[in-house]
């Protein structure tokens, strides 16, 4: 019974030496074998690996992924006409060197983070300080990103880092000066519209007095025509009078009378005082005599 769990313990403990003899690398690490607190080697290639047990040899395990650091607050830079900017930035990176980066950084990636953020701010401070804000909204952005990746290469390679990017995310105005840019341009745009309202109302007055212009020439013009169309009508007329007239001239100054009389007897209140013996009456008489009577007096 003795000799069997002898076994068995012996056993156990074989098993547990060859555990943490053995260890395996995904191909997404970097493996670092120290061998009494000193970096014994480094393997880069995946598969199962092994080392000499505790305490002659552990393993630390890097990523050799590409990692982001993003700014980690939104600091004012002046540009070359000292205005203020706040600049949001990224930074693409990887592990290059193992060895380099457990020397100055350990095995947490969250302090070569602590320690390459103010370098690439200082970076953009004074590639941003050279510039004007137009070049560094629009004309030379992509300089000024190209030229702070130039900046941190060196630094990288002191870090055991390879930089990859450098990409600004956003450029913005700090907080008082947005709120003078925003009035300046509500204001630049007030003028616009205000210049756009006066030429708009020149413009419909010009086409107001051009249409009332256009309206007086048509109906002068129709009235002419209309006068022109009377006259040739009163034309004709007379023509017609004259020629029916010229047939019998009795007719036709039986019919002036006739007119004449339509003319003064037009209303019932119109009162006239006339020597019946007048020629004014004369048709009268006339017709008066034909049928048997005296000539008639009126008022």
């Amino acid at each position: 019974m003795n000799r069997i769990a002898l076994l068995v313990g012996g056993v156990l403990v074989a098993l547990m030496l060859a555990a943490s003899m053995m260890f395996v690398v995904d191909q997404r690490q970097v493996a670092v074998v120290y061998a009494l607190g000193e970096i014994r080697e480094v393997i880069t290639e995946p598969g199962l690996k092994f080392k000499l047990p505790p305490p002659f040899q552990n393993v630390v395990f890097l990523d050799r992924r590409i990692q982001t650091l993003d700014s980690p607050e939104s600091r004012p830079i002046f540009t070359a006409e000292k205005k203020s900017l706040v600049i949001d930035w990224l930074v693409k990176w990887r592990i290059r060197e193992p060895r380099q980066f457990i020397r100055n950084n350990g095995t947490d990636i969250r302090i070569l983070e602590n320690r390459l953020s103010p370098v690439v701010q200082a970076a953009f401070n004074e590639e941003v300080t050279k510039r004007t804000v137009g070049e560094v909204l629009a004309t030379a952005r992509e300089k000024v990103m190209n030229d702070v990746k130039a900046r941190l290469v060196e630094e990288a390679n002191s870090f055991g880092i390879e930089i990859l990017d450098v990409r600004i995310k956003r450029v913005d105005f700090v907080a008082n000066i947005t709120d003078s840019v925003y009035r300046r341009m509500e204001s630049e745009r007030k003028q616009v519209a205000n210049e756009l309202r006066s030429q708009g109302q020149a413009e419909g007055e010009k086409i107001r007095a051009d249409a009332d212009r256009q309206r007086e020439v048509i109906i002068a013009e129709a009235y002419r025509d209309a006068q022109k169309i009377k006259g040739e009508g009163d034309a004709q007329a007379s023509a017609l009078y004259g020629e029916a007239f010229g047939k019998d001239p009795q007719f036709a100054q039986f019919y002036r009378s006739l007119e004449a009389y339509r003319a003064s007897f037009h209303s019932k209140s119109d009162v006239m005082v006339l020597d019946p013996s007048s020629d004014f009456f004369k048709a009268m008489r006339g017709s008066g005599a034909a049928a048997g009577g005296g000539a008639p007096k009126h008022k």
